[in-house]
Formats: structure tokens, sequence, C-alpha cells
């Protein structure tokens, strides 16, 4: 008979983000088969009686177990590649899954001008064709237009800000909103223009304008706009925008595409503005983003992340 303790170390080793390497070495390598035989009759969560009078994996927890014992040699690829080939993979991976439009926004969105224009060259290069190309292919929304604009952006990236313009364009932005229910904003030529062409210093006036005119953020009240409030997010708040996407990720009740955002966020931020997003996430949810790690990972894949967060940039 197996030993509770051993039993509930096990269970745990399975759960969670990762897997728990050294207590799977300790148990199961001593174990004998009756052991294991008492293990699997005790844990019904896991295994199932089969008709012919054995205990068999659930297939759902075959596939999520294969997914969470390659976890950490993803996170260590992703972190080992050159930015570049990363976020062009990370668009082709979006937009062969779904596609994941958010994805393709917070890679856009979050990048400088020369990051973007590598992931560009990247693209061609593993691909053999654009990634505004593969965009056009694939997404057959209103929202195509402005995607296609998103990745192809080469902001200016100093802090010159025409205020007046800014002005302007913020009481576009809310008239947009406003007529959103006649017109889509998504496909408005100005919408398009201001945030696939401005700075993300212009933008950010445009922020703080918007909030005088309508005395609620620009993303407050694009509530109904999903696609569009995440681009302002990214490109005015991004680390709130990351720190909200990490909480949501760092849950043990998620799909396995929401899980895969920690490895995203921790590797493509840690060398950026993880010091940021740990305070926003301390702030905003009460608990610290290395504890609640160390509360919902396992094993090398909770050290990993650990140690990349524990970066000052």
């Amino acid at each position: 008979m197996a030993h509770p303790e051993e039993i509930s170390a096990l269970n745990k080793a399975f759960s969670g983000l990762g897997v728990e390497e050294k207590a799977l070495i300790s148990i199961l390598a001593k174990w004998h088969p009756h052991h294991i035989h008492s293990y699997r009759k005790a844990t019904p969560d896991f295994f199932k009686e089969d008709e012919r009078q054995f205990q068999r994996w659930a297939d759902h927890h075959v596939l999520q177990l294969r997914q969470e014992f390659i976890r950490f040699k993803d996170a260590v690829v992703l972190r080992t590649m050159h930015p570049w080939e990363r976020d062009a993979r990370l668009f082709k991976e979006a937009l062969q899954k779904g596609p994941r439009v958010d994805i393709i926004i917070e890679t856009a969105c979050t990048r400088s001008s020369e990051e973007l224009l590598g992931a560009r060259r990247a693209y061609h290069s593993l691909f053999d064709q654009s990634i505004e190309e593969d965009i056009a292919s694939n997404i057959h929304t209103s929202d195509r237009k402005l995607l296609v604009a998103l990745v192809s952006a080469y902001r200016y990236e100093g802090p010159r800000v025409h205020e007046e313009t800014a002005k302007s364009e913020a009481k576009i932005l809310y008239s947009a909103i406003k007529e959103a229910a006649k017109k889509n904003p998504n496909e408005d030529e100005k919408i398009i223009m201001i945030l696939a062409t401005r700075s993300t210093s212009h933008i950010k006036a445009v922020y703080k304008h918007y909030k005088e005119i309508s005395l609620n953020y620009l993303d407050q009240d694009l509530e109904g706009e999903c696609i569009l409030k995440q681009i302002v997010q990214c490109l005015c708040i991004p680390q709130e925008y990351f720190s909200k996407i990490l909480d949501a990720s760092l849950r043990t009740d998620v799909n396995e595409a929401t899980r895969d955002s920690v490895t995203r966020v921790v590797i493509a931020r840690a060398d950026v503005d993880m010091k940021q997003i740990k305070e926003d996430f301390h702030h905003k949810f009460g608990v610290t983003l290395t504890n609640k790690i160390e509360e919902v990972a396992n094993g090398n894949y909770r050290d990993f992340l650990l140690a990349l967060v524990a970066k000052e940039n």
C-alpha cells in the first residue's frame, strides 16, 4: 500500500504548472508495482477503471501531463532564442491557433520599432512570407486592416509630442467610441492611423487628454471593444496589462492557452520591465508575483520562472 503522504506528494507533483521532478524521482523510483497499483486505485481523478478491469490514465490527463512535462523545455528554448525569432514564431503560432489576435496585438504593440522590424525580417527567413501577408490570408474579420497596420508599424520613439494634435486625436477617439453603434471603430481610418503610426509617447498624451474629455480612461470606455482596448493598454499601460495576464494565467482552473501565457510574458519581459510588472501585480492583487508562482508552479519550471522574475531588468 502506498503511503498517504507519498500519494499526496505525487498528486501535487502532477498538478499545477510544470511538474515536481524531484518528488517524481524520489517516490516512483523506489515504489514497487503494488505501490503503483494502490496509487492508481487511490487516485480516481487521474485514473479510471476500464471495463476490462484495469486502471488506466484518463486521456485528458495524459495530454495535460505531456504539456506540463515540456513546459520547462519550452521556456528554456524561448529564453535562448534570438528575440526576433521568438517574436516571429509567436506571430506564426498565434495565426495557426485560432487565430490568437490577442498575441498578435501584444507582440506588435509592446516591442520597439527595431524589435518589430527584426521580427518581420525573421518571419521572412523562417516562413518565406511576410507577417502582413500571413495576417491578410488568415484573418477574415473587420480587424484585418488594423492588425496589418500594427505589425507594419515603425514608430518614432523620441519624446516629442505635439499636444494640440494629441488633444484633437483624443476628441476623434471620443467621437468614434460614442458612435460605435453606427460604425465599427476598428475600421475607422483615423483610428487605425492614430493607433498604428503614432509614437507611444504621443498615444500616452492622447490617453491623458481623453481622460480630460470623457472623465474615464480610454481603455475604460473601450470595454465593449476588446481589440481596441488591448491595443491601448499595450501601448499606454503595458505593465498593468501584463500583470493582469499573469494573474489570469496563474490560476489552477484555466485552459491550456491561458496557462501558456505565463511562459510567454515572463520570457518576453524579464529583461524589459519585470520590476514594474511585479510592482503592479503586488499592488493590484495583494500578493507578490514570486509568491503566486511558488503557490501554483512546480519543479524546474517554477525555479526557472522565479529566477527570471527576480531579475531587475
